[in-house]
């Protein structure tokens, strides 16, 4: 199954509301288990993002609507990158 790599910056209205933030987060577990993934990880951080998570979803089709629907709460802004693990990694860089 695809990996995906969330990068999240909250909004005005999502810092404003930030003590939701872990129902927010049980919200998402619950979204992207219901499109048939499993979240991974979920760190707050420091720097040019507040949120990084990772995932699985079945399709880029899954993770567009995951994003989308994220994004219309208007809570957070996001960028998701598709991630290649280690195996994929190598046959993609091995024909090269």
């Amino acid at each position: 199954m695809p990996t995906y790599i969330g990068l999240v910056n909250w909004t005005e209205q999502g810092i404003r509301a930030v003590r939701d933030s872990g129902k927010r987060y049980d919200a998402f577990k619950l979204l992207v288990e219901g499109k048939g993934g499993k979240v991974h990880s979920l760190f707050m951080t420091m720097g040019a993002y507040d949120i990084v998570a990772t995932y699985e979803l079945p399709s880029d089709e899954a993770a567009a609507e995951v994003a989308l629907k994220l994004g219309s709460g208007g809570n957070v802004r996001t960028q998701t990158l598709k991630a290649f693990d280690e195996a994929a990694f190598r046959k993609l860089t091995g024909g090269v």
